[in-house]
């Protein structure tokens, strides 16, 4: 099967920390609003880390059929379907008029239903066996994001879920981008979810000493590349793309966003946790994406870091960053994190991120890293400090990085045609 076929970007749905849909979600990030806040959803009195990037006042009611739906569902799915339902409005598609068994979805979590596996086993614990919801699995695996998407708009294409922690979210929209291009599928929804804001969840990465304990000053905690960073935040939302062959989005008259032109995959084969020290592996991603997307490193206007606000990720991937683009990473490329506003969303990190890339594209403006007062010495790019910036992006570069040394990079570029 060919694999030149060329695949395009025409739907965007976010529920994020900065905003519940993609317009309030893009003027928080030109505005540089931070959604950090104190923990509400539970007491945090005895934990470390009080802080995260929550969905605050998130219904997903209106976005099922029906209503028991929404009770028969983890919060990471409610996300998921949220942001699904909103992509397939921007996108204008009519399902009466594609074929649906070449309408695939790919819909990842790093950890799924965790919220669910928390409560019900407080059941068992205090209840006994007898008292665990009969929908405790379905509502717990990571895939059932994908799964309720496609039977809520009866897509019949390919149909599964990607897992590779914070590089989930890149993962599944990369292969998508690979079936598309190889003609296993025309179109597709795709992207990740995560909903991991409860106790267990802060319990945990706390106790790797991943998290930020900055708990007086929750907007200033996630600052990515600062000398005084101290962890990464806690986030939650969806992020959820249509991509789809160029010349079926042709035929429907659909509005292009951009082309999604490259992917490239790696390993550390390193470190549970810790990425290579020279950010050898994320580098080869990188090099790999603009390969497939034949675009050389000097032509990337932007790259969108993964960026998480610890001591080792930063420089690392800085280190990656200089090995790929040489002389151009001082000298005209641009680089930040939106995880300094957004927190970092895990599973649901690299489609939130893609599109933030693709507004840039859209409207030349780069969104900051904010809370960046002082860089870490070892952190020596231009990574727009605090402030938005105005500036024709023609390629942006979308990294994501997860515990297990999963690297995926996503390259998009401006549409032509």
């Amino acid at each position: 099967m060919s694999t030149d076929r060329k695949v395009v970007i025409t739907g965007i749905g976010v529920v994020t920390p900065i905003g519940k849909d993609l317009a309030s979600f893009w003027d928080s990030l030109k505005n540089g609003r931070s959604g950090i806040d104190r923990i509400c959803s539970f007491d945090t009195t005895d934990y470390d880390c009080k802080i995260a990037g929550e969905v605050k006042e998130f219904n997903p009611v209106p976005f099922f059929k029906n209503p028991k739906d929404a009770r028969r569902t983890d919060r990471f799915t409610q996300f998921a379907m949220a942001a699904a339902k909103m992509a397939m409005a921007d996108s204008g598609v009519d399902l009466d008029k594609v074929d649906r068994t070449r309408f695939g979805t790919i819909i990842g979590s790093g950890i799924g239903g965790l919220r669910t596996l928390c409560e019900q086993h407080t059941i068992l614990m205090n209840k006994g066996p007898n008292r665990i919801s009969p929908f405790m699995i379905p509502m717990m695996i990571s895939n059932m994001a994908s799964g309720l998407v496609s039977m809520e708009f009866g897509l019949c294409g390919p149909n599964f879920s990607t897992t590779s922690a914070c590089a989930t979210a890149c993962h599944a929209v990369g292969e998508a981008w690979r079936m598309v291009q190889h003609g296993e599928a025309d179109i597709f929804l795709c992207g990740g979810a995560e909903a991991t804001v409860v106790p267990i969840g802060v319990a945990g990465f706390s106790a790797m000493k991943a998290l930020s304990t900055r708990n007086d000053e929750p907007q200033r905690a996630s600052r990515p590349f600062d000398k005084d960073r101290d962890g990464f935040v806690m986030g939650e939302g969806s992020g959820v793309l249509v991509i789809e062959e160029l010349e079926h989005a042709k035929r429907r008259g659909a509005r292009i966003y951009c082309e999604l032109s490259g992917y490239g995959l790696s390993a550390d084969a390193y470190h549970m946790t810790s990425p290579l020290p020279e950010g050898e592996g994320a580098a080869r991603c990188m090099k790999m994406a603009l390969e497939k997307s034949g675009i050389a490193p000097e032509d990337v206007d932007y790259v969108n870091a993964h960026g998480t606000s610890t001591g080792l990720g930063d420089i690392c991937e800085t280190k990656a960053i200089k090995a790929v683009f040489g002389d151009h990473a001082k000298n005209g490329l641009v680089v930040s994190s939106t995880k300094s506003m957004t927190g970092h969303l895990l599973g649901a990190a690299g489609s939130v991120e893609m599109a933030a890339c693709i507004l840039a594209l859209r409207e030349g403006i780069i969104p900051p890293t904010i809370n960046l007062d002082e860089p870490d010495p070892e952190c020596d790019l231009d990574y727009v400090p605090k402030v938005a910036r105005e500036r024709k992006v023609r390629v942006a570069v979308n990294n994501s990085f997860g515990f297990g040394g999963h690297n995926a990079t996503l390259v998009a570029k401006a549409f032509e045609g």
